[in-house]
């Protein structure tokens, strides 16, 4: 099996990183970016509309 990953940039401070999806919260769940802490939802923090429907599908 491969493994997923996607794609999440920060709307605050501009880092780009990746994650796989089992290790995210849910999409309606406040998520804070590993840099400069800056809290949103989780769904504002995915870089393409495809990495939000990766993420949709393991939830």
């Amino acid at each position: 099996m491969v493994e997923a990953f996607v794609r999440l940039l920060c709307p605050e401070c501009g880092k780009e990183w990746e994650s796989s999806p089992t290790e995210l919260p849910e999409t309606r769940v406040n998520f804070s970016c590993p840099n400069c802490h800056a809290t949103r939802r989780l769904t504002e923090f995915m870089r393409t509309e495809r990495d939000l429907e990766i993420v949709k599908q393991f939830e």
